[in-house]
């Protein structure tokens, strides 16, 4: 569910601004200036929406798409191109995400909502408030790098641009720009076309810049911050199994999990995947050091059927399982952090026999799922992790980037890579959902225009050609609104 507080900040701020633009209008003596101002510089207000208006941009867009006209033909002409298949290849996503969608309803536990390309995004429910900041900045400059490429091709195309504005609908910003309309309907629809693509062009290649920033970041970051050494700890959560005396702290670099090298964030998590998914490891301890095993034989069931041979209470020590020539299980239980520091990781007895010490693979026996990690963050000693390896991946966050002074922040790579992140993904999606032929969307216009140009001929009745578009247009708005209305109550209500 959305949590009360971000209901009761965005609803207390619209009661706010409503409130306070009421009173002003009931005002005898401040509701010509009050509103002679909003009329001046542009301001709309309604419940819920606020909407700004203004054309000192317009020299901007002109100088812009004068620059190069050669170029700026063959950009438009690329961006039509990819607007008519971006147009197609947006209903097969969303037929192809509201099958996964559905699969999910009608499956008793879903699964695998992360592999869908497209999902709804309801702030406070699976999206962080923490990153709040950077959802919103995302959707603002997507917004305004979409709506710039539509001005500066209509502009090219001789149609006059009235103005640019944005706006706020309850907590979404947007952008939009106001074309002369009579100009576009004497244009031909190839030029449309080359007008209503823009937009999902310049998404589409603000997309790739993010990627390209995104991936080139070490490159740029190289004088200031290294990597490949070990992923850096930024945060752990507090009252976390990584927390404590013996835990992570802010700083710490991380090396190694067990046998398996953490060169970045990816190998971490890579390696909790593979401890996760594979037996508990052991280690080659001494058989000097099973003789002094407080049990030693002592052993009962636990209710999931594994076995524990220490006390309840005990916070130090633990049960581990090993066989010797004798007899094929026994089991002792250990201090943990002496038995297995300095050890060497195993899986069969075979493992240990490499020098002149007698060696035995002790392995932690343990509840079903959990596991006991090794964690080296050197120069500190070890932290020993025991639980689930899902606990320890997500109570810290990590960056790949160490400062290589003191005063630099380690925050500063983490804030870059994950607006990158989110600038990628949301003008992605809004390529992608503005591509959809559907009402009151960019896909209206570019399916007409479409048709318009490739139908002319062959269906000489302009009225055919627009009921042709409307029923792609009634198709393409249906599956749009499945999509949200199940992605959505797949959000909140599951």
């Amino acid at each position: 569910m959305i949590p009360i507080s971000v209901v009761v900040v965005v609803m207390g701020g619209w009661c706010t601004v409503y409130l306070t633009d009421t009173i002003l209008r009931s005002s005898g003596s401040l509701k010509n200036r009050y509103e002679s101002w909003l009329s001046s510089n542009g301001f709309t207000l309604s419940p819920f929406h606020i909407k700004w208006h203004t054309s000192i941009f317009n020299r901007l867009f002109t100088r812009c798409a004068h620059l190069n006209p050669r170029f700026l033909y063959i950009w438009f002409s690329a961006g039509m191109v990819f607007g008519v298949l971006a147009m197609f290849g947006s209903v097969v996503l969303l037929s192809q995400t509201l099958l996964q969608t559905l699969r999910q309803m009608m499956a008793e536990t879903p699964q695998g909502s992360h592999e869908q390309v497209l999902q709804v995004v309801v702030p406070g429910v699976n999206l962080p408030v923490s990153q709040l900041a950077y959802f919103f900045i995302a959707i603002l400059i997507s917004g305004v790098i979409h709506e710039f490429g539509h001005g500066v091709a209509a502009l090219r195309e001789q149609v006059r641009l009235n103005g640019f504005g944005m706006f706020m609908f309850v907590v979404y910003p947007g952008a939009f720009v106001d074309l002369f309309t009579t100009h576009l309907n004497l244009i031909t629809p190839v030029q449309q076309m080359r007008i209503f693509c823009a937009g999902v062009w310049h998404n589409f290649m603000l997309c790739v810049a993010a990627l390209s920033f995104l991936f080139l970041l070490p490159v740029f970051l190289f004088p200031f911050y290294y990597t490949g050494t070990g992923a850096l700890v930024t945060e752990v959560m507090d009252g976390s199994p990584s927390s404590g005396p013996r835990g992570l702290f802010l700083g710490d670099l991380i090396t190694r999990l067990e046998d398996c090298p953490v060169i970045g964030v990816q190998d971490w998590d890579e390696c909790i995947q593979h401890l996760s998914h594979n037996p508990q490891t052991g280690y080659c301890v001494h058989t000097a050091k099973l003789q002094h095993s407080r049990s030693t034989g002592r052993a009962y069931k636990r209710l999931d059927g594994t076995m524990e041979c220490c006390g309840n209470n005990s916070l130090s020590d633990l049960c581990f399982s090993y066989s010797n020539n004798v007899e094929s299980k026994l089991f002792a239980c250990l201090p943990v952090r002496k038995t297995i520091e300095a050890s060497r990781t195993c899986r069969t007895n075979t493992d240990c026999q490499t020098d002149f010490t007698p060696s035995l693979c002790l392995i932690p026996s343990l509840e079903n799922q959990t596991r006991l990690i090794r964690v080296k963050h050197p120069p500190q000693t070890d932290m020993l992790f025991v639980g689930y390896p899902s606990h320890l991946q997500y109570s810290v966050s990590l960056t790949n980037f160490v400062p290589r002074l003191g005063f630099l922040h380690p925050d500063l790579p983490v804030m870059l890579e994950t607006f990158c992140k989110y600038l990628i993904s949301l003008s992605g999606a809004l390529a992608v959902v503005n591509a959809v032929p559907c009402f009151a969307l960019d896909g209206q216009w570019m399916l007409t225009a479409f048709l318009e140009a490739t139908l002319s001929s062959v269906i000489p009745e302009r009225n055919n050609r627009e009921l042709i578009g409307f029923f792609f247009l009634l198709g393409g708005s249906a599956l749009l609104a499945a999509n949200v209305a199940l992605g959505l109550w797949m959000v909140t209500a599951r």
